[in-house]
């Protein structure tokens, strides 16, 4: 069979089009449609953003585009310029762009962070830079009262208390069980722990707070070394977690219910206090006269009422102590829960102080009663002739039971 020749070939009809071949444009051309194509999207992110493309942003994209107009922008074709619609060609402020690695003029550099928030270029959102619980740096102040060691000037009624524990522990009878860290310790008044290699007891825990949006108390806590304190109650466990030598003294008796439970408290006597809050709330200033709080304490009252303002229990304001009436061989805790008792009537139904978190919180110790009913309700303690007697609300006064 003879071979076909070229000229056959082409002869031939070409049935699949093979030899339909389009001419490659030049260089030139393609070079000229790359820029044209490069300079429509510099010129939607100069519409979009204000600016030209950064070579050196940190966005892969912005960067990518930004070192594609810094290679042809020096040598635009007649077909850029045709598509310059910003003119971006010829500017040469579009141009010339900062870059993060230029040293900044002096003029540029805030010197406080009131420049910085006060730029109009910046936006921040206001939830991030008003503090709702928080307070502000005009109105914090120093504590008024700080729990320092002071000498307890009725030790000699925990003397003994303490030679028992120390006895026991020395036989074994009782056991010292070393303090979990991070454990959440709820002393009561009679607990024994040792703090710092001192025997501490919890003489006196103070009616229910809250502080900082949770539960706390002030404590009362004697030391074996003759000194003692009155810590906030989430001080107290916060000191025993930080000492790692600290330890809990085992308690007498299987447990609540068991009598023997409650064997190391003591009956301590103390002082009937009338406090009157100085409170600028306009609620509680205009009954500020008739208002009155009634606690009993065993420890110094100065030194109970010092932390006032800090104290939902005491309206969160200072406070001024109006009658003192001292206790002779009668119980604190007994002769408290008497007298709330015994004028109960007369405890204000919606007194309530809203603290920094914005949580209501509803002391339970004051009463519409004055100073003078609280010294005869004392005396009537004193003589065991209370039950005899009532509050009546109406003639605000103390009258014997019909």
């Amino acid at each position: 069979m003879t071979r076909p020749s070229l000229d056959d070939i082409f002869a031939e009809d070409d049935e699949f089009g093979l030899l339909d071949a389009r001419l490659r444009g030049s260089r030139a051309t393609v070079a000229s449609d790359q820029g044209a194509g490069a300079l429509r999207e510099v010129s939607a992110f100069f519409e979009k953003h204000g600016r030209v493309p950064d070579p050196d942003a940190v966005d892969h994209d912005e960067m990518r585009l930004g070192s594609i107009w810094a290679s042809i922008k020096s040598a635009p074709t007649d077909q850029m310029r045709l598509e310059d619609r910003f003119g971006l060609l010829d500017d040469e402020t579009a141009q010339t762009l900062k870059s993060w690695r230029d040293e900044p003029l002096v003029s540029d550099v805030p010197y406080s962070l009131d420049d910085i928030f006060d730029d109009e270029e910046l936006s921040v959102d206001a939830s991030l830079i008003d503090l709702k619980h928080t307070t502000p740096a005009a109105e914090r102040h120093l504590p008024d009262h700080r729990a320092e060691f002071v000498p307890c000037r009725d030790f000699d009624q925990f003397a003994e208390r303490f030679e028992a524990v120390q006895q026991a522990l020395e036989t074994g009878d009782r056991q010292a069980l070393p303090v979990k860290k991070w454990s959440v310790i709820e002393p009561i008044e009679g607990d024994f722990f040792i703090r710092n290699g001192l025997l501490a007891m919890i003489a006196e825990k103070s009616e229910m707070s809250a502080r900082g949006g949770s539960r706390d108390h002030r404590l009362r806590v004697i030391f074996s070394n003759g000194m003692e304190s009155d810590p906030l109650m989430s001080s107290f466990r916060k000191s025993l977690n930080d000492d790692k030598t600290a330890r809990m003294v085992q308690k007498v008796g299987l447990g609540p219910l068991d009598p023997d439970w409650e064997t190391d408290q003591l009956e301590l006597s103390g002082t009937i206090y009338v406090a009157r809050s100085r409170s600028e709330d306009p609620a509680i200033r205009a009954e500020r006269m008739i208002l009155h709080k009634i606690g009993v304490t065993s420890q110094d009252v100065a030194r109970r009422v010092a932390d006032a303002r800090n104290d939902p229990t005491f309206l969160l304001a200072p406070v001024d102590i109006v009658a003192t009436y001292e206790l002779q061989n009668l119980s604190r805790r007994k002769v408290e829960n008497l007298l709330h008792r015994f004028f109960a009537a007369a405890r204000p139904a919606e007194l309530y102080v809203t603290d920094r978190f914005g949580k209501k919180v509803f002391p339970k110790e004051w009463f519409y009663v004055l100073p003078d009913h609280v010294g005869r309700a004392a005396k009537l303690i004193e003589e065991g002739r209370l039950h005899l007697f009532e509050y009546n609300i109406g003639t605000q006064s103390i009258v014997e039971k019909g």
